[in-house]
């Protein structure tokens, strides 16, 4: 993810950060937990994927590779097991990063989507979401949006932070228009958010 402010001093490209992790982290393989750890290390590097790294028996019955920055301790590459699991929760393709921030806001920022000559919404009672390194959006709430016009389609995404995304289609009439929407659940049976692409 690329940052969008800057160091007074640019950092060297070999510069690695390590800190404490004190969340729990398990990782599954063959239907086998081959991570159990409470005790893992976080490392930023520069250009690469956040990594874990574990103390060096905490890892059963897996190849993992020493890592020289922390004697003791070992990396398991991230494609190696079935799942990853943080606190419960399982991850997919890398491990949530600490400093990442996901804040939502009520505000009046209107939000004004048309298609076709049909207004898909049109509101100021709105929520935006900021989230790190990238560009603010506006959700509107499903009864605000004109839901008989979208359809679901098979596109879908996940996020560390927000989960799962559905993606919807803007059908009016013969016009269609793939994925000009998505939405994230918000844990309530049948509520659904939905940010819609200008």
């Amino acid at each position: 993810m690329a940052s969008q402010g800057r160091l007074s001093v640019p950092l060297p490209d070999d510069v690695v950060y390590i800190e404490p992790h004190p969340r729990r982290v398990q990782a599954v393989r063959n239907g086998r937990t081959v991570i159990d750890a409470e005790r893992a290390l976080l490392m930023h590097r520069r250009h690469h994927p956040l990594t874990y790294v574990f103390p060096a028996d905490t890892v059963i019955g897996i190849a993992a590779e020493l890592e020289p920055h922390v004697p003791g301790h070992v990396v398991v590459p991230w494609g190696s097991v079935d799942t990853w699991i943080e606190e419960g929760r399982r991850l997919v393709h890398y491990p949530p990063n600490p400093y990442h921030r996901v804040d939502c806001r009520p505000t009046t920022r209107q939000l004004r989507v048309e298609v076709a000559g049909e207004l898909l919404v049109d509101t100021s009672e709105t929520i935006i979401l900021f989230e790190t390194a990238l560009d603010p959006r506006l959700y509107a709430a499903p009864q605000l949006v004109r839901s008989d016009l979208l359809r679901p389609t098979a596109t879908s995404s996940y996020c560390n932070y927000k989960g799962v995304a559905t993606y919807w289609a803007a059908v009016v009439g013969d016009v269609v228009i793939e994925d000009v929407a998505w939405s994230y659940s918000d844990g309530r049976a049948g509520t659904i958010t939905l940010q819609l692409v200008k």
